[in-house]
């Protein structure tokens, strides 16, 4: 792999050595360990990937979860690679986003600072940034939640989220800092100006990322493949049904870090092209498994407004740039924010192998605690949203953090109004139960009824009866249950011309 401009190699690592630990190893010891579980950001670094057709994009990710092995071949930047040689004048030498770090106090113990400088230095290259802070290169929507089409009336608003200079400050949601404060940092961002031409990483953009590289890295009993096409991969997983397929590596790496597992063979599969396309036509769209979550974001622009209100509250930009929608749904976890956003929107997943393929509605995907369909062998190749979309939908996540959090209940809701009538509805809930459910019971006392305060109310109090919430570290079983009713109450209120009319009580 090229780091900081210079090739090394990685021959005889081990699968289960992390990127972050292959990078202090090399002596690059500008990224931290902090959680080990992608939530603090003191890890990150840039990496260069697809951003269209002849262009590239540096996107920051967690190196403390994924194999160093992933990035066979790959181009990443450290907080190293960032300052030029040392010169004349120490400061003349520092990159943009580092000398307006130091010069605005936005480092004290300076343990986080690399890790933010990687994640603001991608912003600061992100095509399309400028003092309007709202298009890409392409024109599509940029990613701040309060700029987003459909975006819930409590999300933040585009003041709250970009600067004058256009910085989109939830690029820095998943860094994580106890000294500073966080002003001097937001302040050091909204000081940068727009790189110069001759910038060579800007100019990098211009050209591919990097193609993928057929990997194949074995030590110690413990393999990684990376396919290069889809024969190979059904070969492999017809000889090993007990792969471990890996995208973004955002599950297993916690896995790895903090339970110890340490898998025989794991499949890479996340820059497989028949896994990375979205398509889009008069019936439906259908989404690669394997296209990061920022990558489905920009690809939708805002196309499916219940996903745009989803995508800010998943996670933190670091983690949403490498995990993917079919990872999220693989894991069968029973508080993944996806799946009730897909149980709301109806959507199908596509189960492949090399025997063929077949569609499953997410409604009938989980059997039980991660456990799905899903046969020994298969694959989840894509996810299948049909058309048209309902015109009233939410998704409300409720956890102890606004952001970067798990959630304690998820509520995705996506409804149909014929002249006043709930002409059908769809509640899809996570945190409830031992797997996602469809809350079906008050789906049924809505459908056919008017949309009223006195029908919310009574179709609140039976969702608070749905599932079988359980106690613990993050809520209680009554805690959730309240919060079902309550939602759907919410959901009504945003729902009214007029919210400030409605009294809910």
């Amino acid at each position: 792999m090229t780091v900081n401009g210079q090739a090394r190699g990685c021959a005889g690592v081990s699968p289960h050595v992390r990127l972050l630990d292959w990078l202090r190893a090399e002596g690059l010891t500008g990224a931290k360990e902090g959680c080990a579980e992608g939530e603090c950001g003191a890890c990150a670094v840039m990496v260069a990937r697809p951003d269209g057709p002849g262009r590239s994009r540096w996107t920051p990710v967690n190196a403390c979860l994924p194999p160093a092995v992933a990035f066979d071949g790959q181009e990443i930047i450290t907080a190293e690679g960032l300052g030029t040689a040392p010169g004349p004048c120490a400061e003349q030498d520092l990159h943009p986003v580092q000398r307006e770090m130091a010069a605005r106090g936005g480092s004290q113990c300076g343990y986080c600072t690399p890790g933010f400088v990687c994640a603001m230095a991608a912003e600061y290259y992100r095509p399309g940034r400028d003092a309007s802070g709202n298009r890409d290169a392409s024109g599509n929507e940029e990613s701040a939640p309060g700029k987003q089409a459909g975006a819930a009336a409590d999300q933040p608003s585009v003041e709250d989220a970009c600067g004058p200079n256009g910085f989109d400050l939830h690029a820095l949601s998943g860094n994580l800092c106890r000294c500073t404060g966080y002003r001097p940092i937001r302040d050091a961002a909204y000081a940068l100006e727009i790189p110069a031409v001759s910038d060579p990483l800007l100019r990098r953009q211009d050209s591919p990322a990097p193609a993928p590289r057929h990997t194949r890295a074995s030590l110690a009993g413990a393999e990684f493949v990376r396919p290069q096409t889809m024969e190979e991969l059904f070969e492999r997983l017809a000889a090993d049904p007990e792969a471990t397929l890996v995208t973004g590596a955002t599950d297993l790496g916690v896995e790895v870090n903090l339970r110890h597992f340490r898998p025989g063979l794991v499949l890479g599969i996340d820059r497989l092209e028949p896994l990375r396309e979205l398509t889009i036509n008069d019936d439906g769209i259908e989404i690669g498994a394997a296209l990061t979550l920022s990558e489905v974001e920009r690809q939708l622009a805002g196309r499916v407004p219940l996903l745009t209100q989803l995508f800010p509250q998943f996670a933190s930009r670091l983690i949403r740039n490498a995990a993917s929608l079919g990872g999220n749904l693989a894991t069968g976890s029973p508080i993944g924010d996806a799946a009730p956003a897909l149980l709301a929107l109806d959507a199908s997943v596509i189960l492949a192998s090399g025997a063929g393929e077949r569609e499953v509605p997410v409604a009938e995907y989980f059997t039980g605690y991660r456990q799905s369909v899903k046969k020994p062998g298969e694959l989840l190749r894509a996810v299948r949203i049909p058309l048209p979309l309902a015109e009233n939908t939410a998704f409300h996540k409720i956890s102890k953090r606004r952001f970067d959090d798990i959630s304690s209940v998820a509520v995705a809701i996506a409804m149909r109004l014929d002249g006043g009538t709930v002409a059908s509805v769809r509640i899809g809930l996570g945190g409830v139960a031992a797997t996602p459910i469809r809350a079906r019971a008050t789906e049924d006392s809505l459908t056919g009824q008017p949309w009223t305060h006195g029908t919310a109310a009574a179709a609140a109090a039976v969702m608070a009866a749905e599932g079988t919430p359980i106690d613990d570290l993050r809520a209680s079983a009554r805690y959730r249950s309240a919060m079902l009713e309550q939602l759907l109450l919410k959901f009504y209120a945003q729902t009214q011309s007029d919210p400030a009319r409605e009294v809910v009580r």
